[in-house]
């Protein structure tokens, strides 16, 4: 396992570029087979974040690879803007079969954040194209995350953007996420998502509804809120108060898409469908480079008989990528992956809350299908937080490595909202391989709390072990 990096006079890995302090106990990974990936050392690791929430078919998918190899050999690249291709036919058309009516066109790009551009792009040059040019104003929640180009990051909730970024963007107006687990006193779930709603109608108000576009969203948290999963009410909600003000509707289903167990979060609540959905990382689950716009063919033929979309960039429905997308959609339909997300994710999330019972750090498992996240508390009574210069995610991350598994630690916001560790493992994971994955965070989770007990960040664990006392309670209950 490597320790700091050691930093060549040339090159070097990706992660140079990133806070020298946290990039440590980075292992290079050399191959992968399913749910597991192994290093340079020979040390094997069970990834519990699916790569970044993203390699739904786990490592090396044949199916997927021959289609890519095959692929690459017959034709590797064109360009949308000269020439069609059949794997862009073919995905176009799988995709608006599975995403139905509503999501007849689909416009392909590189990853979520390319991808969640081209939506706002799109909505707003077809308001322009239709009487409508005073709407450019956006709407997001805070805390949210969208990606990392200017205009996501103008979307994204996160307070520590502005001060880098606000002389250069127009950042969007920010209500607050809905909240499921700190609560204000005396409220709950259904209070905050009303909140959450009343908030976005003000918002609309104050800024004049002819002044505004659109309202971004991921439906069920992501690494923003940790896998936050509001109550019907609040999709419906949204709806309402956008079509009463005549606000488009986009979700963010980068994470959600399939991973929630529907091929759109969107067909959970058809009386809410958003107007447009944005789709990305299980499109083509880490086997290739691959985001897609779903759009209503309605609006998409009415801008192309006006001005047309015309922004485009050179990877925009790749064929490689396209075929690796057409692979995919095959395993996943197949192997019924969405049933297993629901089936075996519900497992997980059983197996994650008997742990929450055994352990100090975990405050709450929330999330949705295969979605989850834990969020790590100093206490659990009042859910106060771990102190921020602990950076408990990312000692669980390290702790994680030590014990065999992969985990996730991108702290949002400072963590100012509380700290998680998203627990995403691909789709195909089995029963025995959920086991595995639980005994594994539980030790991890174990030496994380004796670290914070030797620091004086967690009182109760003071004198025992959290390995010890899980020992004894399940001793007792044998």
């Amino acid at each position: 396992m490597t320790g700091h990096l050691v930093r060549p006079p040339v090159g070097g890995p990706q992660d140079v570029f990133y806070p020298r302090k946290h990039m440590t106990h980075f292992p290079t990974l050399v191959r992968g087979k399913g749910v597991y990936v192994w290093d340079d050392a020979g040390n094997q690791y069970l990834d519990a974040i699916a790569g970044v929430m993203m390699c739904n078919l786990g490592q090396g998918n044949a199916r997927v690879a021959k289609a890519l190899a095959r692929q690459a050999k017959t034709m590797a690249f064109t360009y949308v803007r000269y020439a069609r291709h059949l794997p862009n036919l073919e995905l176009s058309r799988r995709i608006a079969e599975l995403a139905g009516p509503g999501y007849e066109r689909c416009l392909f790009v590189s990853g979520g954040s390319e991808a969640n551009d081209m939506a706002i792009k799109f909505l707003r040059q077809y308001a322009c194209s239709t009487g409508q040019p005073h709407k450019t104003r956006l709407i997001s929640l805070m805390p949210s995350f969208h990606g990392n180009t200017l205009g996501t990051m103008a979307v994204s909730g996160d307070p520590d953007l502005e001060p880098v970024y606000g002389q250069m963007i127009t950042f969007s107006r920010k209500i607050p996420a809905p909240q499921t687990y700190r609560l204000p006193k005396g409220t709950d779930a259904e209070a905050s998502a009303a909140a959450t709603v009343a908030a976005l109608e003000q918002a609309i108000s104050d800024m004049g509804p002819e002044n505004v576009l659109a309202f971004i969203l991921e439906p069920v948290g992501g690494v923003a809120t940790g896998a936050v999963a509001p109550p019907p009410s609040y999709y419906s909600g949204i709806a309402r108060v956008c079509r009463k003000h005549d606000v488009y509707v986009i979700y963010d289903e980068v994470m959600t898409a399939v991973r929630t167990g529907t091929f759109l979060f969107a067909h959970r609540h058809p009386e809410a469908k958003p107007d447009l959905v944005v789709m990305a990382k299980g499109l083509a689950a880490g086997y290739a480079p691959l985001g897609a716009v779903l759009a209503p063919a309605a609006m998409v033929d009415r801008l192309a008989d006006r001005t047309g979309f015309n922004p485009s960039h050179s990877y925009n429905a790749n064929p490689v990528s396209c075929a690796a997308g057409v692979a995919v959609l095959s395993e996943t339909m197949d192997r019924d992956l969405m049933g297993n997300a629901v089936q075996t994710g519900g497992y997980l999330r059983q197996g994650l809350e008997e742990l929450a019972n055994r352990s100090p750090l975990v405050g709450d498992v929330r999330g949705s299908g295969m979605l989850l996240a834990i969020e790590l508390v100093a206490d659990k009574e009042s859910k106060r937080p771990v102190a921020s210069e602990h950076y408990v995610s990312d000692m669980l991350r390290r702790a994680g490595l030590r014990n065999g598994l992969i985990l996730y630690a991108r702290r949002q916001a400072g963590g100012r909202y509380g700290e998680w560790s998203m627990i995403t493992p691909p789709l195909t994971i089995t029963r025995e391989q959920v086991d595995e994955l639980v005994e594994r965070l539980e030790k991890s989770l174990a030496e994380v709390a004796d670290e914070l007990a030797a620091a004086g960040a967690l009182q109760e664990c003071r004198g025992a072990s959290v390995g010890d006392r899980a020992v004894t309670e399940n001793t007792n209950d044998g």
